[in-house]
């Protein structure tokens, strides 16, 4: 496959020009008050969590439902270990795109590493037909283009993933009310459009334990726009085909829900992942991200790897990177 960006040497000393929006802080300081409903941030309910039995002896699982964007429900699957005590470290996941969270019994790594894990619905993705899908009852605006990266893109408020990094934070603060999850002890997690919304959740929620992005989709959404040919990033393309003379304001409401911002915001350990023959996410427009986090870092460069990363080699490092992070000393 060949090179489809910048070198590696390059995205290194990569370094653009992509200023803040007015008011980017504001904006989703008010979203998040505002959000839950009308009664503000306080008519958040606790989440329900509805154990079931997925026949895994050796594994809780629990059916989650978050009141997430306007305290509209956001599934998702809690997978604790069985019979653990105490107050468990948390993963927390966020999917790729058109991904929803899939069945009881998948995905058991990180229970079985002894961790608890929340997989998150993103809402309107993945399998509308499946038992406890989350819809985007907020959708609906004109002139969208097939996919989810054009809906509302009218305005910052309007916007799709306005609702859907709303969901995020809300699903963090779920896991840090739930009697035996330790709130001190969480990372999110997720890959391509999973790490951009844990990125946008690093600059939102104070306190994080950890962030590992994989391969983030949704940043410097203007020069993913210009330089990939391969979806979804082609869906603001497409839209801008048919909406001439929008690219002002099309960037300016992208702005907002660019995950480069809110690392800048961020303050949490961060595990990178990067691919440099990345068609979907180029690797330029993920290193905007990491060169622009606030927090500690660092980042795992897969040099012939496209879109799929490190896989489960990635997972490794993950596992391990977890476990010295938890197993750190507390500051003083």
């Amino acid at each position: 496959m060949p090179s489809v960006d910048l070198s590696l040497d390059e995205c290194l000393a990569y370094s653009p020009g992509l200023p803040e929006p007015d008011g980017f802080d504001a904006f989703w300081a008010d979203t998040l008050a505002a959000a839950p409903g009308d009664g503000g941030a306080d008519k958040a309910d606790k989440a329900p969590f509805t154990e079931i039995d997925a026949r895994l002896p050796q594994v809780e699982v629990h059916d989650v439902s978050v009141p997430g964007w306007a305290g509209r429900p956001v599934r998702g699957w809690l997978r604790m270990p069985a019979g653990a005590t105490g107050p468990l470290a948390c993963v927390i996941e966020y999917l790729g795109y058109g991904r929803g969270r899939g069945l009881a019994h998948e995905n058991l790594l990180w229970a079985s590493a002894g961790h608890a894990h929340l997989i998150v619905d993103t809402r309107g993705q993945g399998w509308s037909a499946a038992p406890g899908a989350t819809d985007d009852t907020d959708a609906g605006a004109a002139g969208t283009t097939p996919g989810f990266l054009t809906r509302g893109i009218e305005s910052p408020e309007t916007y799709y993933y306005r609702r859907v990094f709303t969901d995020a934070v809300r699903c963090v603060e779920a896991m840090r009310a739930h009697p035996r999850i330790d709130p001190e002890r969480i990372v999110v997690t997720g890959v391509s459009q999973g790490g951009g919304i844990a990125l946008a959740v690093s600059g939102l929620v104070p306190g994080l334990a950890g962030v590992m992005p994989d391969v983030p989709f949704l940043c410097n959404f203007p020069r993913a726009a210009r330089i990939t040919g391969e979806p979804p990033y082609t869906e603001i393309a497409s839209y801008l085909r048919l909406h001439r003379g929008c690219e002002e304001s099309v960037f300016h409401t992208l702005s907002f829900f660019d995950a480069a911002h809110h690392a800048g915001r961020a303050t949490a350990p961060a595990l990178f992942s990067i691919a440099m023959m990345d068609e979907v996410c180029p690797p330029s427009t993920c290193f905007t991200a990491y060169h622009r986090y606030g927090g500690p870092k660092q980042v795992e460069v897969y040099e012939f790897n496209g879109h799929e990363g490190g896989t489960e080699h990635h997972r490794a490092r993950q596992l391990a990177w977890v476990r010295a992070l938890f197993d750190r000393p507390a500051e003083d």
